[in-house]
């Protein structure tokens, strides 16, 4: 696999950036903070999306921004692919857009960051984990694989060679075989429960109980035919009975018919005779009320003021009444809309003088306010003014501290942004002097400890004779160099300090020039309309008290106008209550005339009632005549009907009738007793059948559950096997694997470290790591030293890197070699052997090689080099590409 172009836009550091990447060795090379690094990470988050973020979404957008883009071409076993990732954002979430096609014409296309995630893991055989630990060194995890315990390292060599798929398949065989026992041990019982319940109903012999119950089962519906036929003969005998019983009866009903009508007919008559009586007493009673009535009407007839009660007069007195109501009461509402007006009036007039009376307060308040305003705004102008005088001093002595100084006002920012950012340059140049220092006094500390063990520096071996042990005074001569260089750069970092130190001064008396000028001015404007305020304030509180003086006479007149108007409306009460006292007079005398005309009305009632009640009386009477004449015809026909009825037939009929009932209760009984005992031995009959049918469903489930515990148990023995297949092909591919990498880390050990004081590497089945000394002295890898521990591991990489290339059963594309600033912990010379191995990976075959780095010798070695710049200005980097060949090494390095 080979990446052949990455584009950015706004992603981190980067505003836009388009760069084309080749096969060989590409060096990224820039400041550090320039945004090298950066550009793998794109190519990382192209592939693999969120999963190759330590972060979220949010980090890979460059501040600021709302959208961000990143695009990859890449070449893999011969086919061609682009990768497009487009973020936005949207106030607090991320839309996460990505898209995979092919573009060598194949017609492959992918459609969502999960689905892309997916189609990449299948097409280079590794998720972004498995990515991180074969192929991409990132920055500070060098050292990663060696600190590792064997487990862990175990577990990632594993997974990158797929031998934890099949640690997996043998887990799910592992439970595909338990749940299989478990089904096997539930057939199993099953089969046993099986056995004993067939067991237990053959025992029973149910086709002979079958045979006893329907034999019984006949006698018994023979027996039953037996009785139901002499019920029959038992129900004709009764129902001839009961013909003659009921010709009899009806003759006898008849009879009591009739002499309950006759019984009806003379309660009938009586109850008439009693009602004529009832009313014959009402009329008595009317005439009576109505006497009394008419005498109540002579009592109220002055009180309605009539001379006679009578319907005339009644309608004209009513008349009358009406045409005086209706004059008074036109009367009084006039004057009542008269007093109310006067009322109000004095009402409204007394609020008003108040209400003139608050406004001309109101006025002299407001006035009194304007003066005090007046005088507060003449004090500020006052003071103002002063401030204007302070200001202009303290002016003139600013003015004077730059006709001292060797910059003048106006340039003094520039100056102070100039030395700040040669200050950051010096501060660079001295944390990278520091830590090469730091290296370079590890060195001949350790250098210094071998030689007094008696050890070469070099190679470990003892020292004499050794021609390595002179190269500790250079790195000492190196030491001296880099201490006398740091303090000089630390002396010059003191006198930028106390330079940018002045300039802050005199910047902040240019600000306070500017800042003076501009506060004179306003404060000068702001006096100048003070006094003018003070003046407008003083003339218009002197007009509010004048207007306050016409508002008090204004509500003296008002007050005496009202006291007018109430005065009117007291008169007119008086008239409103005289004329109230006529309404009522008139109401009495409506009353009256009311009561005369309810009486005259009930007068009536009772002689229309006393007609009622007569003709009542009347009716009753016509009534009972004819009761008479129907209750002589009913004594005539009860005495035919009596002499009809024969009682001694009757009584024999009854006799028969009894008998045939008393037969056919007990045949019921009996029939009722034969019914419940065919149930008895039906449901027998039945229950057996049903024994017998599940004794055959028992068999022949019986039959089917032993096929089935044969197969299961067939089943069973093939996922043990399978299980133990996974195993086995598990444990010999680790075993394979483990030769494989031990031989491919030798060789590349052996290019790192050829002709030097270590023999080789053991690496065990658990992937326990072992460097053998020229001695045969045995090491672990974490003894050594900090230097060549980062080698080791570099080399141990790469080797995985090779196993995975070449693969078990033959070569396999995999994906560049990215390395991300391998030489943190490497001094000069083991960066030379970082060098071959470069070279020798290439000689390996591995087409692309990715590395960040400054180091010199690395950029040398570089097929093309990538230089990172930012501009310090936007903070945007921004990458460039050039043929490494033509470019001035030492140049690059200055930069």
């Amino acid at each position: 696999m080979n990446f052949d172009r990455v584009r950015l836009s706004n992603f981190k550091p980067y505003g836009d950036a388009d760069l084309r990447l080749t096969r060989g060795v590409t060096v990224i090379h820039g400041l550090n903070g320039s945004g090298k690094s950066s550009l793998l990470e794109a190519c990382f988050f192209a592939l693999y999306g969120s999963k190759a973020l330590d972060g979220t979404l949010d980090d890979v957008v460059t501040k600021g921004e709302e959208e961000t883009e990143v695009e990859l071409w890449f070449t893999h076993d011969g086919s061609s692919y682009r990768i497009e990732r487009r973020l936005r954002v949207y106030d607090d979430r991320i839309d996460h857009q990505c898209t995979l096609e092919s573009t060598d014409g194949s017609d492959v296309s992918r459609d969502g960051a999960r689905a892309v995630r997916e189609f990449v893991t299948g097409l280079l055989r590794m998720d972004a984990e498995a990515f991180v630990g074969c192929a991409y060194v990132r920055q500070g995890e060098v050292n990663e694989l060696i600190d590792a315990t064997p487990r862990e390292r175990q577990d990632t060599i594993d997974d990158l060679l797929q031998l934890g798929k099949l640690e997996e398949y043998r887990e799910r065989a592992g439970d595909a075989r338990l749940g299989v026992e478990d089904v096997l041990g539930n057939r199993r019982g099953r089969l046993d429960q099986l056995d004993e319940q067939i067991a237990a109903k053959e025992e029973r012999d149910l086709h002979e109980r079958l045979n006893g119950l329907e034999s019984d089962l006949s006698e018994v519906t023979d027996e039953i035919d037996r009785y139901e036929d002499q019920r029959e003969r038992a129900k004709e005998t009764r129902e001839a009975a009961a013909e003659t019983l009921a010709t009899h009866a009806e003759k006898r009903e008849e009879l009591e018919s009739v002499e309950a009508a006759i019984d009806e007919i003379e309660a009938a008559i009586r109850e008439a005779e009693r009602e004529r009586d009832e009313h014959r007493e009402a009329i008595r009673e009317a005439r009576e009320r109505i006497a009394e009535i008419e005498a109540a009407i002579d009592d109220r007839l002055d009180d309605a003021g009539l001379d006679a009660a009578s319907e005339a007069a009644i309608a004209a007195r009513r008349e009358a009444l009406d045409d005086r109501e209706e004059r008074l009461r036109e009367e009084l509402d006039d004057e009542r809309v008269s007093a109310e007006a006067f009322r109000n009036q004095a009402t409204n007039l007394a609020g008003k003088a108040d209400d003139l009376a608050d406004r001309a307060a109101e006025l002299e308040g407001e006035a009194d306010d304007l003066a005090d305003e007046a005088e507060a705004a003449a004090e500020e102008a006052d003071e103002r003014e002063s401030s204007v005088a302070e200001l202009r001093e303290e002016a003139e002595g600013l003015r004077e501290r730059f006709a001292s100084a060797d910059v003048d006002r106006d340039g003094v920012a520039d100056e102070r942004e100039a030395l700040r950012e040669r200050r950051g340059e010096v501060r660079e140049r001295i944390a990278e002097l520091s830590a090469e220092l730091k290296n370079a006094r590890e060195r001949v500390e350790e250098a210094e400890a071998l030689l007094a063990a008696g050890k070469c520096p070099e190679c470990g071996q003892p020292v004499e004779d050794s021609p390595h042990a002179t190269g500790i005074e250079e790195d000492r001569e190196r030491v001296d160099e880099l201490e006398t260089e740091l303090e000089t750069a630390r002396e010059r970092e003191t006198e930028l300090d106390e330079r940018v130190e002045e300039l802050d001064e005199l910047a902040a008396a240019a600000d306070r020039l500017d800042e003076i000028e501009e506060t004179t001015e306003t404060l000068e404007e702001r006096a100048t309309e003070r006094r003018e305020a003070a003046e407008a304030k003083r003339e218009a509180a002197a007009e509010k008290r004048e207007k306050a003086e016409a508002k008090r006479a204004e509500a003296e007149e008002t007050r005496e106008v009202a006291a007018e108007k109430r005065e009117q409306a007291e008169s007119t009460a008086e008239r409103v209550s005289a004329l109230e006292e006529a309404l009522d007079e008139v109401d009495d005398a409506r009353a009256a005339v009311d009561a005369v005309e309810e009486r005259l009305s009930a007068v009536v009632d009772a002689e229309d009632e006393i007609e009622r009640r007569r003709e009542k009386r009347e009716s009753l009477r016509e009534v009972n005549d004819e009761r008479r004449d129907r209750l002589a015809d009913k004594r005539e026909r009860r005495d035919e009907l009596a002499a009809a009825v024969d009682e001694a037939a009757v009584e024999e009929a009854r006799e028969r009738k009894q008998e045939a009932e008393e037969y056919l209760e007990r045949v019921d009984g009996e029939l009722d007793r034969l019914a419940e005992r065919r149930t008895e031995l039906e449901n027998a009959i039945g229950s057996v059948n049903g024994e017998i049918r599940e004794l055959e469903a028992l068999r022949e489930e019986r039959d089917e559950l032993a096929a089935t515990v044969e197969a299961v148990e067939g089943l069973h023995e093939e996922t043990s096997e399978l299980e133990a297949m996974y195993g086995d092909l598990r444990a010999e591919l680790r075993q394979r694997n483990v030769a494989e990498l031990e031989r491919t880390l030798n060789e590349t050990f052996d290019l790192v470290y050829g002709n030097d004081a270590y023999s080789h590497i053991e690496l065990d089945g658990e992937y326990a790591l072992t460097v053998y000394q020229k001695d045969g002295e045995a090491l672990d890898p974490e003894q050594l030293s900090g230097g060549e521990r980062a080698l080791f591991n570099l080399s141990l990489r790469c080797a995985i890197y090779r196993l995975l290339s070449e693969g078990i059963e033959g070569a396999a594309p995999t994906p560049p070699l990215i390395l991300d600033e391998p030489t943190v912990f490497l001094d000069s010379g083991h960066v030379s052997r970082l060098v071959r191995l470069v070279e020798e990976m290439r000689g390996f075959g591995v087409e692309q090689i990715l590395i960040v780095s400054h180091d010199d010798e690395l950029v040398g070695a570089a097929d093309e080099l990538v230089t990172v710049e930012k501009d310090p200005s936007s903070n945007r980097s921004t990458a460039r590409r050039a043929d490494a060949a033509e470019l001035d090494v030492a140049s690059l390095a200055d930069d």
